[in-house]
């Protein structure tokens, strides 16, 4: 099992390595960064200084490499418009996206997984008609439809949810991980714990919206295969409970696609909580992220880049590492 792990956790650097490549040398092809630090106005003079300061001229494998140096530091560069870090400016909103991120997945696997399962169990039946036809909904619903319908409705009209932020104001959380939820449970904070879960809740739901029918749909799949394998029906022959087949010999062999799958929409949502946090004004890093590329923020892109390059690496290696759990012949 070690060996397995180290083997998959060697074969992440190069994909990082190659990612940071890509990003860096694309973003330079995109435009001047030297152009966009003078602004518009600028001079041939001062467009020529500022390339000579920041080593634009040097070749691209040079320039990356005393980019590989910084970030190797935690030195991810100043962002242009605002003359601030962008690694204190990262800190103050990759919690925020990482809070809705995890939430919207907990909620798709806390609703998906049982829902298929029971799908593929009560197969031909109104159960499993129902499910299937929620999610297709569910797969072929706009996020920023739904999150604008869910604002209207629960936040506006019927005011049961708040319509911004992450926590009501003149509530404090103190900060150990960023993550409201989190701090305010080791902290035992449970009002605040109350209204970030509050704030939480409606763009969690509009974001785990496609992940849940997603997820439930392979996991209804992945059930009627494994329910019409011979050992499940040997296992019944032997008089094992049903609540037992089901459960630890179908469900678990059922789980190796649902895990990809959960793995997969792990990076959709990072990508699906732009809109989100743009809709329902989330102070993530969708507005962030989007503002940099619009202005051609360079040191801000590749930041984020970086950051969700790692998130997806990172997804990819626990889903490998859980196949060798759910089926031990894959260590081998």
């Amino acid at each position: 099992m070690g060996s397995y792990i180290l083997r998959r956790i060697l074969w992440a650097v190069p994909v990082l390595l190659g990612v940071t490549f890509l990003a860096y040398s694309m973003l330079l092809l995109t435009g001047d960064p030297a152009a966009a630090i003078a602004g518009q106005h600028v001079t041939p003079e001062l467009r020529a200084q500022i390339r000579e300061e920041m080593g634009l001229d040097d070749p691209v494998l040079i320039q990356y490499g005393r980019y590989l140096g910084r970030i190797s530091q935690g030195d991810f560069g100043t962002n242009i418009l605002t003359r601030s870090p962008v690694g204190s400016e990262l800190k103050q909103f990759f919690p925020a996206t990482i809070e809705l991120a995890l939430g919207s997945i907990f909620l798709a696997v806390l609703i998906g997984i049982p829902l298929g399962a029971l799908a593929g169990y009560k197969h031909n039946t109104w159960i499993d008609l129902n499910t299937t036809i929620g999610a297709l909904i569910g797969v072929s619903m706009p996020i920023f439809w739904l999150g604008l319908m869910l604002l209207w409705a629960f936040g506006l009209k019927l005011g049961w949810f708040p319509t911004n932020g992450r926590i009501g104001s003149g509530m404090g959380v103190e900060t150990i991980t960023g993550l409201y939820v989190i701090d305010s449970i080791m902290t035992a904070n449970w009002d605040s714990l109350w209204s970030a879960l509050h704030h939480l809740a409606l763009p969690a739901i509009a974001l785990a919206t496609i992940p849940t029918a997603f997820i439930a749909r392979i996991t209804r799949s992945a059930m009627l295969e494994v329910l019409s394998e011979d050992y499940i029906r040997t296992a019944r022959a032997k008089g094992v409970r049903e609540r037992t087949v089901v459960m630890q010999h179908a469900l678990k062999n059922a789980m190796l696609p649902v895990v990809t799958v959960i793995g997969l929409q792990v990076g959709l949502l990072l990508a699906g909580a732009i809109l989100t946090e743009t809709i329902f004004a989330w102070p993530g890093m969708g507005r962030w992220v989007v503002n940099a590329i619009v202005a051609r923020n360079f040191p801000v892109v590749q930041a984020a880049v970086l950051v969700f390059a790692v998130i997806f690496v990172g997804v990819n290696l626990v889903v490998d590492i859980s196949y060798a759990w759910f089926d031990p012949r894959i260590r081998y």
